[in-house]
């Protein structure tokens, strides 16, 4: 299990996903990146929220991540902003994740981007979708918070 990283390291977040999935397990995966995309991610220059992660022959790799490239690219280099990328985690991770993917219901979804020691990691959740009242649910907690906090701060003015 990896700790959460510092806000400051963060690059991009999946809000959409906490409300689309419960999360079982969560597990920090290095990445296979082009230099043009990890200088993108420096400007925080992508796109996380449609994303998903796929198993295809014992791999993990993110697919309908968007990393835009900057306007100063090289000439040389033709970037593709929804290039596949492949996940780095160990083997018998994988393998364990594999197992609990092929269970009904679970899928694998990228929560976070973000740097740990100048490397960009991508925190992935072994996810269970939820269900349209759930979501409803989670709406009206939301909204309780925000009522309480609002009544909080009328009643300290």
């Amino acid at each position: 299990m990896a700790k959460k990283p510092d806000t400051q390291s963060r690059i991009a977040d999946n809000k959409k996903a906490a409300f689309n999935y419960f999360f079982e397990e969560r597990h920090e995966a290095g990445m296979v990146l082009h230099g043009w995309e990890v200088k993108a991610l420096r400007e925080g220059k992508v796109q996380l929220t449609d994303g998903y992660v796929v198993i295809r022959e014992g791999e993990l790799y993110l697919i309908g991540c968007q990393i835009n490239a900057l306007k100063t690219a090289s000439t040389h280099v033709s970037p593709d902003a929804a290039r596949t990328k492949k996940l780095l985690l160990h083997k018998d991770e994988i393998l364990r994740l594999i197992g609990k993917v092929e269970q009904k219901g679970y899928t694998l979804v990228p929560l976070n981007l973000h740097w740990t020691n100048g490397r960009a990691k991508c925190e992935i959740a072994l996810a269970k979708g939820k269900a349209e009242h759930d979501k409803r649910d989670t709406i009206k907690e939301r909204e309780g918070k925000r009522e309480v906090e609002r009544a909080m701060k009328s009643r300290h003015r």
